[in-house]
């Protein structure tokens, strides 16, 4: 679930408060509604085309709809190994390629003109530091250009430690820092060797426990640490703690149908097979009745997740009906 997943930044600068509610571009982008999401962060762009968290935003929405079509938002990705070091290469559309770092360049200009008026700008700090992030994740998930990757994932973290710096109460900024610990700590050694020669660094234990001081206490950002926390405790073969967290982002983004995959996958980790196959069932419901985020949603999907939990729990013969009304 990417963005969830360990290599994806995915940062929101948010006024001082309790949760803070998310703008309608955003409600569509946590919903998988990735062309409503681009539309409306296009239409915030025309309102205001001074402010560079909408071109953030907008080139957020387009790397992640390039995910979802190849189905890199989905943890089985991350569940052993670094998979994402052997996936091949996304190919998004030259257009998309073309308008998403044409905002990345524009949020970088306008962040970076406003810190030099003033460099203690705390919001345009935030902002180039979100613009690195995501140039970071194209060169990763894309490009596979891992070291360019690396250093935009540097500068991102050095701009938010300003931000934390300027602004203890801003645990928002801190998101950033923990992915970049977590993802450094993560690498293959050879990787991580060459990167400790130029001055990266990573410490895995310390990253996640970043984020779950994000997913406790950000104002905006404790959506992006939930997801990213549980694709990480699925790789770190924690799935009890995602549980409580995949029941709190199922509650407040209802369309979402791989955050159900995803607990269903949980639930089977724990070895609840009843749970996980209740799951399953009712977003089988939910497509039956049209509901939204599911009326689409390819059946096939939900009967290979229901075949792989019964083959893991050896009850072979249900799974191979499944898998065969997949194949069929």
């Amino acid at each position: 679930m990417t963005r969830l997943l360990a290599a994806f930044l995915v940062c929101f600068f948010t006024a001082a408060g309790q949760r803070a509610p998310l703008s309608k571009g955003l409600e569509h982008f946590y919903n998988l509604e990735y062309d409503e999401a681009i539309a409306e962060f296009r239409r915030q762009i025309a309102a205001a085309p001074d402010q560079p968290g909408a071109y953030n935003h907008l080139a957020m929405a387009i790397l992640y709809r390039e995910m979802y079509r190849t189905g890199a938002l989905e943890t089985e990705l991350v569940s052993g190994g670094n998979p994402f070091l052997r996936r091949p290469k996304m190919n998004p559309a030259p257009e998309d390629e073309k308008e998403f770092f044409a905002a990345i360049e524009r949020s970088m200009s306008l962040s970076q003109a406003r810190l030099e008026k003033d460099s203690r700008d705390v919001q345009a700090l935030y902002a180039l530091g979100v613009a690195h992030g995501l140039r970071a994740n194209y060169n990763f998930l894309v490009r596979k250009a891992y070291m360019d990757s690396l250093r935009d994932a540097t500068a991102a973290r050095r701009l938010h430690n300003k931000v934390t710096d300027l602004d203890p109460s801003n645990y928002d900024a801190r998101l950033v820092q923990g992915v970049h610990e977590y993802v450094v700590g993560s690498l293959p050694w050879h990787i991580r060797m060459l990167g400790f020669l130029v001055g990266f660094r990573g410490d895995k234990e310390r990253g996640i426990r970043i984020l779950e001081e994000v997913a406790q206490k950000g104002r905006l950002n404790d959506v992006d640490a939930e997801v990213l926390l549980c694709a990480i405790y699925r790789r770190e073969r924690s799935a009890a703690k995602a549980v409580p967290l995949l029941q709190d982002l199922i509650r407040r983004f209802p369309r979402n149908h791989l955050l159900r995959l995803e607990l269903a996958q949980m639930y089977s980790d724990l070895g609840n097979k009843s749970a996980a196959l209740t799951v399953l069932e009712e977003m089988e419901k939910l497509r039956t009745a049209g509901a939204p985020g599911y009326a689409r949603l390819p059946l096939e999907k939900i009967l290979f997740a229901r075949g792989v939990i019964q083959f893991w729990y050896n009850d072979l013969d249900q799974a191979i009906q499944n898998l065969e009304r997949v194949t069929a």
